[in-house]
């Protein structure tokens, strides 16, 4: 039905007849002269009608706002001091000699370039009309790009594009499962995949080597920015690697990416222990653009007359850490208040402060109410954070964790609010993190999944698991986990040293696990891999605030869709067809 998309029209197609197709995205009547700019999925372009052609005028002048057009004309230049240069098809024109309206429209909820002034949730529940916007257009044509690149590029390696199964079983992954229903097995119920883990172990065992696929993952958890019920997955694994060889292929995979899509070298990839981004940054993901960096100082707490520090510096699980900020002494007391609230949200019950505002006059030049319990170790706290005049310092004091997520939230928050940012990309590897994660009963818990390798044998594994670390790796951008991965656990013995110390019974392994048991008596080879996030990588790519940005239909914050209303009620007929009966709440006067 058309010649040419609208993006596509330029000075080369002067004096050609094209026909367009698209909708209209505004249109204007100029003594006597109307103008359509007309919109397709490639761009705008500004049609002419005059009133020579009656019929194509009369068309033209009901046409109306998100009306669907065709129109043929003749490609000509724009008239002296109407060319626009910014505009692709800016110094061109299209006179129109027949519009033929394949569609009316209703008024739409929200102009396409107001789209600003309404809340999300109107956005979502009308998509089809947000998704038409040319920012959401570039968005998901840059998510399609990325997808052909990393497609283009593992096929180039010799991966294969193979799909894993959809509706499988509940596996414990770290995450609430999506369980199905089952017809015919009553009683019982599938699980929507968290991710394809235990199918791409099996495929090396089968031998294929190596194996990709941009895969549907389903997790039942609270939602935020960088998180959906259902995401997607680059899902990668290989058979006889080590670290390297999948950091190495990964590693390339993005730096060809950013270079080919956004025309971006992304420096080297530095490596750091987890151990060491937990210590300098507070985080397992540090944004390596912000230049601060947290001060461990328990040392010379442990003898201050001030229990808030003195304790958690003595306590085995506590720490208290400073984080110096260059310029921040000019900070006013609401400011200081609001990080305070701030570092509350992360558990922190304070946010202890000292201003250097003079170092040479001693206590006289520093301004906070808790120097006069320091004056033993002032000095020397502040020659090891390189406190100068004009700084401002920051303490976290409790558990470790807690200051570690207190502090290493306040730095991202500080970077964002006083720009710190030294530049545009900063990827890095994060590397030897530990095998398990103890909560507050003791109780070990994998810190990824209970399938990663750790770095030493079953017997050093058995004897002190809580000091083991694994052979984990994560790439992080901009603060942003892009992937994580490992290398697997291959051998029977160290699966079941694994599961024994995880409180995961023989019987109970057997029932959740046991067809990848038995896989792994069959020569399983040596494999591991590593899992994207797409939408996270297209949210950094296209800078966009949230991942809702960049999925076509994507959930609330609540997990349901308002376009489609779902989740949703079913049918009495259907329950009964998989055997499940709701149970009604009976309402009692005054309670349920």
């Amino acid at each position: 039905m058309r010649s040419h998309y609208c993006g596509q029209l330029n000075e080369t197609l002067v004096d050609q007849t094209v026909t367009l197709c698209g909708w209209v995205h505004r249109r204007r009547d100029h003594g006597g002269v109307i103008f359509l700019d007309m919109r397709d999925r490639d761009g705008i372009a500004q049609v002419v009608v005059d009133p020579d052609t009656a019929e194509a005028f009369a068309t033209a002048d009901r046409a109306r706002s998100e009306f669907v057009l065709r129109v043929s004309g003749r490609v000509r230049l724009r008239p002296e001091g109407t060319q626009n240069p910014k505009m692709p098809t800016g110094m061109i024109e299209v006179l129109a000699k027949d519009v033929e309206v394949l569609n009316t429209a209703a008024t739409p909820p929200f102009q396409l370039d107001e789209h600003g002034k309404v809340g999300e949730e109107v956005r979502l529940k009308h998509r089809y009309i947000d998704l038409r916007r040319p920012e959401m257009i570039e968005k998901l044509r840059l998510r399609s790009r990325i997808s052909h690149h990393v497609r283009a590029f593992l096929e180039g390696q010799g991966f294969l594009d193979i799909e894993t199964p959809i509706l499988t079983r509940a596996t414990p992954e770290g995450a609430r499962d999506y369980l199905v229903p089952s017809r015919t097995h009553p009683g019982s119920f599938f699980a929507l995949p968290q991710s394809p883990q235990l199918f791409k172990q099996l495929l090396m065992v089968a031998g294929f080597d190596r194996y990709y696929q941009i895969a549907k993952c389903f997790r039942d958890e609270d939602l935020r920015a960088d998180r959906q019920p259902e995401f997607t997955q680059i899902d990668i694994e290989a058979s006889f690697v080590e670290e390297g060889d999948i950091m190495g292929v990964t590693e390339t995979m993005i730096r060809e990416l950013f270079q080919d899509v956004l025309d971006v070298e992304l420096p080297e990839f530095p490596r750091m222990t987890w151990a060491d981004a937990m210590d300098r940054y507070g985080s397992d993901k540090p944004d390596l653009r912000i230049p601060l960096m947290l001060a461990d100082v328990d040392d010379l707490m442990k003898q201050v007359d001030f229990q808030v520090f003195s304790g958690p510096a003595n306590a085995a699980d506590g720490r208290v850490a400073a984080l110096k900020v260059p310029g921040g002494a000019s900070m006013s007391r609401k400011v200081i208040d609001d990080y305070t609230k701030f570092v509350g949200i992360y558990g922190a019950k304070g946010l202890a402060w000292i201003k250097v505002n003079e170092r040479a006059k001693g206590l006289e030049g520093l301004q906070s109410p808790i120097v006069k319990f320091m004056e033993n170790v002032i000095e020397e706290l502040l020659d090891r954070i390189g406190a100068e005049d004009g700084d401002i310092v920051f303490f976290g004091a409790d558990k470790t964790n807690v200051v570690n997520e207190a502090l290493g939230a306040l730095r991202v928050k500080l970077g964002e609010d006083l720009n710190l940012y030294t530049r545009d990309w900063a990827p890095l590897w994060v590397v030897d993190f530990p095998m398990f994660e103890s909560d507050d009963n003791g109780r070990l818990s994998p810190l990824h999944h209970p399938f990663t390798s750790p770095s030493c044998s079953p017997e050093e594994l058995k004897a002190n698991p809580a000091a083991a670390l694994s052979r984990a790796y994560d790439m992080v951008l901009n603060g942003t986990e892009l992937g994580g991965g490992s290398i697997r656990i291959h051998d029977q013995q160290m699966q079941s040293t694994v599961f024994e110390i995880l409180g995961i019974g023989e019987e109970e392994a057997r029932e959740k696990f046991g067809f990848l048991l038995d896989a792994l008596h069959y020569g399983a080879p040596p494999h591991g891999g590593l899992a994207f996030g797409l939408d996270r990588l297209v949210m950094l790519m296209a800078g966009s605030r949230t991942i809702r940005e960049v999925i076509a239909f994507p959930k609330t914050q609540s997990a349901a869709c308002l376009m489609t209303d779902a989740p949703g009620e079913v049918s009495g007929e259907q329950l009964r067809e998989l055997n499940i009966r709701l149970r009604q709440k009976a309402k009692v006067e005054g309670q349920e």
